[in-house]
Parts: structure tokens; C-alpha cells; sequence
């Protein structure tokens, strides 16, 4: 066999109620996951950890259950099993960041937008596979091994979120935790055929996660069904202490009401339906366009984002600049791995021994246009794009409620089939990366399968904090006939 078969699994919301009722057992429930997890890894190696101490959780999470502990019971994800990407430290439990230089680390706190997620009821099972430091698109540059497709060992689920979504795919969770930098959460949704959030930047608190570009970084995260997206965007967000790029706006599903009695108007940026999309892909997403386009509902009309074209080139000025800033701190003496009691000799010996190409390759990037002489050249210049950018973004959604664009020009891809060419990789990013430069909220929303039976995405993106605006949208999108 060189895929899984995959599980039916039932909406997270039906199956809190089952356990609040006692219909379900959280033992019985966390169990059936974690032998799950245990029984797929072997072939598509989505974990790096699995936290077999769920089960006690989950038994005293049983005898509280039975007493109807009001504030046990009151919990909005009482009893659902959850998967994080091995960026998010959670106290106690080893945090490797898919990085052989910090496989010995563990957590000393855990961070915020999981913990609300544990406060809510929930129970992590695992922490999973992916780029390491999310430096890459299709988790094939951990220091653990690639990730691989629950439906074809052959390809890639995409990254660098990449065991996030092929743990969910393969049954394993209700959802799953992931980092989006420059469509890590989008990209592999839109190649499992899920929902994948990259939220408004300061929507989320990025406060305990494994820093790549601390200005495009957003905690996102996976589902199954759109429904159980939204409780969770709910929870996570709002303001946090511990991260003052945070901001004070609350998520309210009462908004949804605004899109309820309008038609939907969806600007469609030619920049982004170009001659490099496979003809797989452009076939599923010509097709789902056609369909809104006969919906009374939504008014579709074409747009120009001029500055678009300019996107991945600052993305990968910009953000290995940040790379190399953020990757100091590793040398060997307070993170990471002792090669030498000498400190220039562990510096350059940790790093060299145990930094994975690509992280090196991205550090030197950034290095490069941070240095004397060149930071004017492309750096300085680069913010400036990304500024022109974020105005084209939001002049357009000044007219439009959102823009409707391809989360890939691929589909899932076969491993290895792009490593020795990165320019090759970084281009399968072309069309996610300008959500991050501009900071605005965007959804991967699945809409059909390529002539490989492989899913294929669309991205909805919305003015900034529109989080349920763009969920109420692709309610309506799944409805359509």
C-alpha cells in the first residue's frame, strides 16, 4: 500500500457534546487517537513526539465529567485530542523545532495560544514534523526525515506545518496547531484537502513559538470543517501580555451577520492567474470560480495588485534577514548543542554540524542582505515594496469584501522532485506570501482534486481582523451546488 485510508471524523462541536453527555468516554476518545497516531507514523512520520500521557489526563479529565464539575464542564473543547507543530513549546515536553541542534530541548513554559486551547478542555496528544523553524515548504528539510502524504507516500503534504496537516488528514486530532511565515499553514491545507487559517498578524499571540520573521510570523492552524475553525479562532485570539505585537481588537462571531443579507463582492487580481498555474489546478479553480460566478450571491470582477509581481522577491530578501537576526541566540551555549568548551569553537562546530542546509542557507541569505553595503541595496529597498504592497492590499479591499486567489500553482508534489533546485521551492510559495508582507487574514479552502485524486485549495483573503467575515464567506462556498 503506498497510501492510507482515510477516516471519516465526525464535527469537533457534535462530538464536545457527546462528552459532556457521557455518550463518549475522554479516555476511550484520547486512546483511539494516540494509537492512531502511533499506527501512521511508521509511514507518513508526522510526529516527532507522541504524548502517550494523555491518558491521564484524559481519566482525570473522566472524574471530573462524572461529578459535572461546572467549570469542567462549561469548557468549550472538553475532551478533544489536538496536534501542535514541534515550534510551539508546551511546559515539560520536549520542543525540538524540527531541528537536530535542539533535539535534547525541553520546554520550560508553555506557549499562549496552545494554552488557551488546554484551558478550553482540549488534550495534546503530539507535536509534530515539520521544516525546521518552519524554514521550508514541504518538510523535507527536518532534521527528522520528510514528512509524507497520508494519500501518496510518494509526495509531500506540503510545509513547513507539513506533519500538522498529514497527522489531521490521516485521523489524528480534531485540529492541529501550525506557523504560517509565508503560507506554511495554507499550503499544506491546500494539499490535504483541509481548512488552513493564517490569521491577522497581532490576531494571535505568537508568545512561545520558535521565531522565524518575527513581522510575517502568525499562529495558524488546520480543520476538517469550517464550523470547528471558527470556535477555535475564537479562543485564540486577543490580546496577550507576553506579546505587545498583539492587539486589542476581540473576535466577535456576531459579525458574521454583515456578509448575511448582502451579495458578496470578490475581486479576482490577474497577477495571480498567470501561465505558470498547472493545468490540474487551474482546471479546479476555474471551475469553482465559474460556479460563484452563476451564485446570485457573490459579484466576482477582476482587479490589479500591480505590485504583487514584486511579493516573493521581498518575501525572501526580507524575511532571511529576520532569519539571521532571530537564529543569534542559537550558539550552542544557551540553546542548542556543546561541541567545544571554547565558544568561538562551539559557535561554528554546533552550527556546522548540526544546522540543517536550508536553515544555513537562510541564515546566509539574511546575513547577506543585512550587511555593510547591501542593506540599503535590498533590504531598505525591500521594506519599501513591502509598503507599496499593503497599499495596493488594502485599496483594493476598500472596494471589495475579499480577494479570491490560488493558494499553489501545484499540487502535491513528489519528495525530492524540487530539493536541488530551492528557487524551484520558494516559487511554490508565489501566491501566499503576500498575505504575510501585508498582514492580512487568509483562508486555504479546499474545492476539489486534481486528475491524481489530490486535493487542491483556494485562498480567501480579507481586510485585516475580517476573520469571521472570511468564515461566514466559506460557509456559503460550501453550500454552493
Amino acid at each position: 500500500m503506498n497510501s492510507l485510508e482515510i477516516p471519516t471524523i465526525p464535527g469537533m462541536l457534535e462530538t464536545v457534546e457527546k462528552v459532556k453527555s457521557g455518550e463518549i468516554k475522554v479516555v476511550e476518545l484520547v486512546r483511539e487517537h494516540l494509537e492512531r497516531a502511533h499506527s501512521i507514523n511508521p509511514q507518513i512520520n508526522a510526529f516527532i513526539t507522541i504524548l502517550d500521557d494523555a491518558i491521564a489526563q484524559a481519566e482525570e479529565l473522566d472524574r471530573k465529567i462524572e461529578t459535572k464539575d461546572p467549570e469542567v464542564m462549561s469548557k468549550k473543547l472538553l475532551g478533544i485530542p489536538f496536534t501542535v507543530k514541534d515550534l510551539y513549546l508546551v511546559e515539560g515536553t520536549r520542543t525540538t523545532f524540527s531541528s537536530k541542534f535542539m533535539e535534547d530541548f525541553v520546554a520550560p513554559y508553555t506557549s499562549t495560544v496552545a494554552q488557551k486551547c488546554l484551558n478550553e478542555g482540549a488534550i495534546l496528544v503530539g507535536k509534530c514534523n515539520s521544516d525546521p523553524w518552519g524554514f521550508g515548504g514541504s518538510g523535507e528539510n527536518s532534521g527528522y526525515g520528510a514528512t509524507k502524504h497520508p494519500m501518496d507516500f510518494t509526495r509531500t503534504p506540503g510545509g513547513s506545518s507539513s506533519g500538522s496537516a498529514a497527522s489531521l488528514l490521516a485521523g489524528v486530532g480534531f485540529f492541529a496547531l501550525g506557523t504560517d511565515t509565508g503560507g506554511s499553514v495554507r499550503l499544506p491545507a491546500s494539499f490535504c484537502g483541509l481548512y488552513g487559517l493564517k490569521p491577522t498578524y497581532g490576531r494571535n499571540s505568537r508568545f512561545g513559538i520558535g521565531a522565524m520573521g518575527s513581522s510575517f510570523d502568525t499562529p495558524g492552524f488546520f480543520t476538517r470543517i469550517i464550523e470547528d475553525m471558527e470556535v477555535l479562532e475564537e479562543i485564540m485570539a486577543g490580546k496577550d501580555v507576553n506579546d505587545a505585537t498583539t492587539a486589542e481588537v476581540l473576535y466577535k462571531t456576531s459579525e458574521n451577520s454583515k456578509l448575511k443579507d448582502q451579495k458578496i463582492k470578490i475581486a479576482i487580481p490577474k497577477e495571480f492567474f498567470t501561465e505558470d498555474i498547472s493545468a490540474d489546478v487551474k482546471s479546479q479553480l476555474d471551475a469553482f470560480i465559474e460556479k460563484l460566478r452563476k451564485n446570485p450571491n457573490f459579484e466576482l470582477e477582476e482587479c490589479s495588485l500591480p505590485s504583487a509581481k514584486h511579493a516573493l522577491a521581498v518575501y525572501y530578501i526580507l524575511v532571511p534577514a529576520e532569519i539571521s537576526s532571530n537564529r543569534a541566540r542559537y550558539d550552542g551555549v544557551r540553546y542548542g548543542k556543546k561541541v567545544s568548551d571554547n565558544y568561538e569553537e562551539n559557535l561554528f562546530g554546533s552550527r556546522s554540524r548540526y544546522f540543517e542546509d536550508e536553515v544555513k542557507r537562510r541564515i546566509l541569505v539574511g546575513t547577506y542582505a543585512l550587511s555593510k553595503g547591501y542593506s540599503d541595496k535590498y533590504y531598505k529597498q525591500a521594506s519599501l515594496v513591502r509598503a507599496k504592497i499593503a497599499k495596493e492590499f488594502e485599496e483594493v479591499l476598500g472596494k471589495f469584501d475579499f480577494i479570491l486567489s490560488p493558494v499553489s500553482p501545484v499540487s502535491a508534489f513528489k519528495l525530492g522532485e524540487k530539493m536541488d533546485d530551492p528557487v524551484q521551492m520558494y516559487l511554490v510559495d508565489i501566491f501566499t506570501v503576500t498575505a504575510n508582507i501585508t498582514g492580512n487574514p487568509a483562508l486555504s479552502i479546499p474545492v476539489g482534486n486534481d486528475s491524481n485524486g489530490l486535493p487542491v485549495g483556494i485562498q480567501l483573503i480579507g481586510s485585516k481582523f475580517s476573520e469571521s467575515k472570511i468564515f461566514q464567506a466559506a460557509k456559503q462556498f460550501t453550500n454552493i451546488d
